[in-house]
């Protein structure tokens, strides 16, 4: 993209933004620290949330229950600003984010920006107009990475700057290292879309960002960690289901599938024919009513080459010779009483070891093939309700490391596939969790909320990918005690804490600010050699602020 185009988008936006924006209100995007709130309110049954599992902005559309007591009821909080009878109008931020790193690139879930060591920045803002069941919705992203240099390790693809490990070349993820070595700023339509919607059926195409599950930080296959991408939706939000005549009320149910174009980054290799890949998702979600505040749910997902016969793959398919398909399952228990949420999400990417009995023999034997899982918790902690304090705790642990099953077989990561070059990424980032796909993580936070904003002390500990370590013994023996000397010690490993805070200046404008110390172990994964542990320690400092309009 030349920089006379973005300049030319970019004063568009501005445009559009100055005529539209003074007697507008905003509306919650993912993540935001609007939605995390109202979240906050559904654990004590002050909100219902509007979705089961498939979320979206579109699809994050919040309502109080009557008129409670809460910290942030002055602020103000996704107002619609009616024009007529049937038509309204929102706007969205604008949002101006910065954040600076130390020495290596740290941030995630941030849609097209890339963290990386340096300063970086994104501006993101909009309008939605809705009327006579049509939503336009008009919110991109501008990106910018000042991409300063660090040590890399050697790439396993074309480019110098590309992942360290795969199946082979150019077969495993393009997930580069670093986005080449200049400063960079990048264009991403963010959660832009039209939409028509009938009651609760509802169409649409855009590149709106998808969050699928009840995961915080790392969902297993869909966050917005990656820059949007264009795709085509059609289902059925949250709905009551009643049965006819007797009126008896069976729960609530919702459903979407969507078919998308992820891309290729300018960092993984010179073939033009396979820039593009094709993506399937299928989201079902049912909250019954006999079990109060319980969701079950289920995601399916299928990668396979940009070609439109590719098309029938929105069906499943058992021809795993050309397509990469994943699916995850699961549940959240809501207790409103008692302010508390529980919940589990458990992935699988591949066939299990077959049984003597099929298939289904096969789960009995040994079931934890290609399995990983996010499971966790939120607690709201009254801390001064006199003074409308409250707390809230987060815990999240995720595991993504492959089965030792394994080890009869070949190397192996739940967002690599040797039919899927590209792995499970667009536009050089991870589509799913954004703490990596092959190691684990373990999240710990506590968040205060109280009338004029919110602040929030939170622990994260990571290994990134131990999957490239399990590779190297895949082959190999351990007699003798080779693997032990050259592997034993080499994971690498994050451990960071840090403080966030959000703050209402008025109650239309909010700053943001936030510190965070990441300890790094071992980045490269060196390792015992010439009789010598080879062992490094990183001290990153990430610093970022936040500046945002809530009209």
């Amino acid at each position: 993209m030349t920089a006379c185009y973005v300049k030319k988008i970019c004063l568009a936006w501005l445009l559009c933004y100055c005529l539209f924006s003074l007697p507008l209100s905003a509306q919650e995007a993912l993540l935001s620290p609007e939605e995390n709130y109202y979240d906050f309110l559904a654990l004590q049954g002050f909100s219902e949330r509007p979705y089961l599992n498939y979320r979206t902005l579109s699809d994050s559309q919040w309502i109080l229950a009557g008129n409670p007591v809460h910290p942030w009821q002055e602020q103000s909080l996704g107002i619609k600003r009616q024009l007529g009878n049937y038509i309204s109008l929102r706007v969205y931020g604008p949002e101006l984010f910065g954040s600076f790193n130390t020495v290596a690139p740290y941030g995630q879930n941030d849609g097209a920006l890339w963290q990386g060591k340096g300063f970086n920045s994104s501006l993101s803002g909009g309008i939605r107009l809705e009327g006579y069941g049509v939503e336009l919705t008009f919110r991109p992203q501008i990106a910018l990475s000042q991409n300063m240099e660090f040590q890399l390790m050697p790439s396993a693809y074309e480019s110098q700057y590309g992942y360290f490990w795969g199946y082979t070349t150019n077969s495993g993820a393009d997930a580069p290292q670093r986005f080449g070595d200049q400063s960079f700023i990048v264009f991403d339509w963010g959660d832009t879309e039209i939409r028509y919607s009938w009651k609760n059926l509802t169409a649409g195409f855009g590149t709106q960002a998808v969050w699928l599950g009840p995961a915080q930080l790392n969902p297993v296959l869909h966050s917005n960690n990656a820059p949007t991408y264009p795709k085509l939706d059609i289902g059925l939000r949250r709905q009551p289901v009643t049965i006819p005549w007797i009126n008896w009320y069976l729960g609530d149910i919702e459903t979407r599938l969507w078919v998308g174009k992820l891309s290729e980054s300018d960092y993984f290799d010179r073939d033009s024919s396979n820039d593009h890949t094709m993506f399937h998702g299928f989201a079902f979600a049912y909250a019954p009513s006999f079990l109060p505040g319980l969701t079950l749910f289920v995601n399916r997902v299928c990668l396979v080459a940009w070609d439109w016969k590719n098309l029938k793959y929105m069906v499943p398919s058992d021809d795993n010779t050309v397509e990469d398909q994943k699916a995850s399952f699961g549940a959240s228990w809501l207790f409103p009483q008692a302010g508390l949420e529980v919940y589990g999400e458990l992935g699988i990417d591949d066939f299990v070891p077959g049984g003597t009995k099929g298939e289904f023999g096969g789960y009995i034997r040994y079931p934890f093939h290609t399995m990983v899982y996010t499971v966790g918790l939120k607690k709201t902690i009254p801390v001064v309700p006199a003074r409308r304090v409250h707390g809230e705790l987060l815990f999240e642990w995720n595991w993504m490391e492959m089965s030792q099953d394994f080890q009869f077989q070949w190397p192996y990561s739940f967002y690599f596939h040797h039919n899927a070059i590209h792995g499970y990424t667009n536009r050089g980032q991870w589509l799913g969790a954004g703490s990596g796909g092959a190691g684990n993580s373990q999240y710990l936070a506590f968040r205060l909320y109280y009338p004029r904003g919110s602040s929030t002390l939170f622990f994260h500990r990571n290994n990134p990918d131990n999957n490239f370590l399990y590779s190297k013994a895949v082959y190999e023996s351990a007699a003798g005690g080779a693997m032990e000397k050259q592997f034993f010690k080499s994971w690498k490993a994050n451990f960071t804490g840090g403080i966030e805070t959000d703050y209402f200046i008025t109650s239309m404008v909010n700053l943001s600010g936030g510190f965070a110390y990441n300890y790094i172990v071992n980045p490269y994964y060196y390792y015992y050699k010439n009789n010598f542990w080879i062992d490094e320690i990183m001290h990153n400092f990430s610093m970022r602020f936040a500046v945002r309009l809530v009209l």
